[in-house]
């Protein structure tokens, strides 16, 4: 059943921003594989304006553009969230979407903050859907306001460029590519959408939360951000992220083919061919060792690649080592660096 929905729903720009934002996504290209587009919904106006946007192209050109799965991932961490997952699908399916899932998912901290966790286990399980259903892409419905707010959150922790490039536009894992459309659109853009369209979504407690980093940044220090130095900050917060994601992308190749060159998985490294290394190179490659040796990647910190970057040039004292998370030593003996399970 379509939703109703107010008269010329075209001519509202908000509506017309979102689809034009996911125009192209999903389309069919002759000899390609792509079966369908998985649509991953919180029931927030972000994902709804995304699903909405999507199931509209799919009707508009059923012959041109792959089936759209919608998904609603229920973690189970908020009173009514089986509820909640119900109500999403019910709403998925009056947008006319092909198919709906619902998935209800463990969530296991492992050292993690409960956020951490909660996105861990739902891009899991959004990948697992894309598989099955033989989908190619996966669209999450992340606005310019959520990357300005994950840039000033790696600024706070100082992690370097690879928080500050934010959220990435598209990125594959496991041969299922991940895509953020609306990294262009304000949150109350998609909010404007769903209004023209009759959507009504819900709105996450967590988000207004002052327990919650986030919801801080959110509603009060982006805000005053903005009364203090002026409107924009959002905005340039975001195009930081777009600058730093490109230069990442140079380095992270680079990075990968030294590792490829230099790393072997018994022997580890020669120290001498790291240290030969660029910093900024190096500290990249030390990571990707951490990352195949089996360390969590949302566990590895600058204080453990700073601590690997020290074995590098360490002289003395040998043999050293360091224990990092996920029960992985690095251990740093004559000329080699190696990286070992922890024992015990």
């Amino acid at each position: 059943m379509s939703p109703r929905v107010p008269l010329h729903p075209d001519r509202n720009p908000a509506v017309f921003a979102t689809r034009q934002a996911v125009a192209g996504i999903g389309r069919l290209v002759s000899g390609a594989e792509l079966r369908a587009v998985v649509v991953a919904c919180s029931g927030g106006a972000d994902s709804l304006a995304l699903a909405a946007a999507m199931a509209w192209q799919r009707r508009r050109d059923p012959d041109a553009v792959a089936p759209v799965i919608g998904v609603t991932v229920d973690h189970g961490l908020q009173p009514g969230s089986a509820e909640r997952a119900t109500r999403v699908s019910e709403q998925l399916a009056e947008l006319g979407v092909d198919e709906t899932v619902a998935v209800k998912v463990q969530v296991e901290a492992g050292g993690q903050g409960p956020e951490a966790a909660a996105r861990e286990a739902r891009y899991a399980v959004l990948g697992e859907v894309a598989q099955r259903f033989d989908a190619g892409t996966v669209l999450l419905g992340h606005t310019l306001d959520d990357q300005a707010e994950t840039v000033l959150l790696g600024l706070t922790r100082g992690s370097g460029a690879r928080s500050l490039r934010g959220m990435r536009a598209a990125y594959s894992e496991d041969r299922v590519r991940f895509v953020r459309p609306f990294l262009e659109l304000r949150r109350a853009q998609t909010e404007q959408a769903c209004r023209q369209l009759g959507l009504r979504w819900w709105e996450d407690p967590h988000n207004t939360d002052p327990r919650f980093t986030r919801s801080r940044v959110r509603h009060q220090v982006l805000p005053m951000l903005e009364t203090e130095l002026g409107p924009g900050i959002a905005q340039a917060l975001a195009r930081t992220a777009r600058l730093m994601s490109a230069d990442e992308a140079l380095l992270d190749s680079l990075a990968g083919e030294a590792f490829a060159a230099q790393y072997d998985a018994q022997r580890g490294f020669l120290v001498a061919d790291l240290a030969a290394l660029p910093d900024a190179l190096r500290l990249r490659v030390l990571r990707a060792a951490a990352l195949a040796s089996g360390v969590p990647a949302g566990e590895l910190a600058l204080v453990h690649l700073d601590a690997l970057d020290e074995q590098v040039h360490q002289r003395q004292h040998l043999p050293k080592q360091i224990q990092l998370p996920g029960h992985v030593s690095a251990v740093r003996e004559g000329a080699v660096l190696r990286f070992t399970r922890t024992a015990g």
